[in-house]
């Protein structure tokens, strides 16, 4: 009998590293901020920059966003997800948002674009209510690496490239409300996170 094995590749590399971590560091803190140099070999890795050229593009529909998403742990919950913007997402902005309550790190695979990160000034008092202010504008590229903490606001901007991200989040998200911000009117209201869309991350093995 013909035993068929299968060479790990870059995903199974960072899922192993990545439950490794988190099983022997219980501080979300620490845990979180040991795991960007491990997705920072994930980003590196050219068999995954190949694969996302064929990655399909994520389009908003119904008021919601989608991602990508290519693993999520049976143990610890965390969940290992793609954004790619073509074309069609050019010349636009995500919503100014947060994530809720989870940990999220957003590292940059393919391309460019701008991520703008908010400041909360209000006491959150007031429902339907939030002043923010722009606290930072960076022009991030392959490689470079963002930590979204819970709460945090920010929102990505195309820069007229295609642009690819792999996200990791504590959580998968869309299953629950995430905040979204209009600094103009300072209306805050909540909404489904991304829609989730399976996809393998290397199509051909």
């Amino acid at each position: 009998m013909v035993i068929e094995t299968r060479t790990q590749n870059a995903l199974d590399r960072f899922v192993s590293k990545t439950r490794e971590l988190f099983a022997s560091e219980p501080d979300l803190e620490k845990r979180w901020a040991a795991l960007a140099p491990v997705l920072a070999e994930l980003l590196a890795d050219p068999t995954v920059v190949e694969a996302s050229k064929s990655w399909p593009d994520c389009v908003p529909a119904d008021g919601r966003a989608e991602n990508l998403i290519f693993y999520e742990d049976p143990d610890y919950g965390f969940a290992v997800n793609g954004l790619t913007k073509g074309e069609a997402r050019q010349g636009g902005r995500a919503r100014i948002h947060d994530h809720a309550h989870i940990y999220t790190l957003y590292g940059v695979l393919d391309g460019h674009e701008r991520i703008e990160r908010y400041d909360r000034l209000d006491d959150r008092s007031k429902p339907d209510y939030a002043e923010i202010a722009l606290a930072s504008d960076v022009l991030v590229g392959p490689g470079e690496i963002d930590l979204v903490k819970p709460y945090e606001v920010h929102t990505e901007i195309t820069v007229g490239e295609r642009t690819v991200a792999i996200i990791i989040r504590s959580e998968k998200s869309g299953g629950f409300n995430q905040g979204r911000y209009d600094p103009e009117t300072n209306y805050y209201y909540e909404s489904l996170g991304p829609r989730q869309t399976p996809v393998e991350m290397f199509p051909q093995s």
